[in-house]
């Protein structure tokens, strides 16, 4: 991102265990349909960044956040021609889930009911969690994850729908995933997926689409981009976790991991090295 104006850092801080962070300011950033692990919670400090969520294009500015619960599909590009400035906390289900039990009265699965909340003083603890990550003041970051957590659950908390699997096209979409997950290497093409399954290639793309949120070839994108991080995360070199996931080579990872994570896979792993070498 040298000579783009676009500069990011996605990193993890060994005193916040199942939170990733990111910090980053982008102009010409795309980020594809694809879906998050963890939960996303956005800090906007300057511009505006558009994201497709819900069936509809939001929009979030600075004082706003943007929050997505996990396994939700959604996207992400400028508002405006000068691009975004924010700060992101990624914590996870496990982690989300104890906040909302010892500060809020939700029963259920945690999740966040609108994807933009204008909210300065949240916007403010966001960065004062990245700003203590940065300066390795663990009190003081674990305390300003859970205040901004609690207080955004507090004020657009609710519970997880549950998904039930009731019509022969999702149960064909959820058997579909499966086996792309167990295939992710080598996939079959749609035609001898859905042969497969016993259903059609147009059947099973509408049923696929309408559980997941996107067709089959993009969720196995993303797949392979989440395996992708999990080895890298180990220490796999990126070549080595490109080949294991099914992509053709390293520069084909590459451009798929930047587009979703935001980071080159080379500058990812770093960061996850360096925080396995502090500890």
């Amino acid at each position: 991102m040298a000579g783009s104006g676009e500069v990011a850092r996605h990193w993890r801080y060994a005193d916040l265990p199942g939170v990733d962070l990111l910090r980053a300011r982008y102009v010409r950033k795309t980020f594809v349909r694809h879906t998050h692990e963890n939960f996303v919670i956005a800090a906007i400090a300057d511009g505006v960044e558009v994201f497709h969520h819900g069936g509809a294009d939001q929009h979030a500015g600075a004082g706003a956040l943007a929050l997505v619960n996990p396994d939700t599909p959604h996207t992400g590009r400028a508002g405006v021609p000068e691009g975004w400035r924010y700060g992101a906390l990624y914590p996870s289900p496990e982690v989300v889930a104890e906040i909302a039990a010892e500060t809020t009265s939700i029963r259920g699965t945690p999740a966040f009911v609108a994807p933009v909340v204008d909210d300065p003083r949240t916007v403010a603890l966001v960065h004062r969690v990245l700003r203590a990550a940065d300066e390795g003041d663990a009190l003081a970051a674990d305390t300003l994850l859970r205040v901004a957590v609690t207080r955004l659950l507090r004020v657009n908390g609710g519970t997880l729908p549950r998904r039930e699997v009731r019509t022969a096209g999702a149960v064909a979409a959820a058997r579909a995933r499966v086996l792309l997950e167990e295939r992710m290497a080598a996939p079959p093409t749609l035609d001898a997926l859905a042969r497969e399954l016993g259903t059609s290639p147009f059947a099973l793309l509408r049923a696929f689409r309408d559980a997941y949120g996107m067709p089959p070839h993009t969720w196995l994108t993303d797949a392979r981009v989440k395996r992708a991080r999990r080895l890298l995360d180990g220490g796999a070199a990126p070549a080595e976790a490109a080949t294991a996931v099914g992509f053709v080579d390293q520069p084909h990872l590459n451009r798929h991991f930047s587009r979703i994570v935001g980071v080159p896979p080379g500058a990812y792993r770093r960061e996850r090295k360096n925080v396995q070498d502090s500890i």
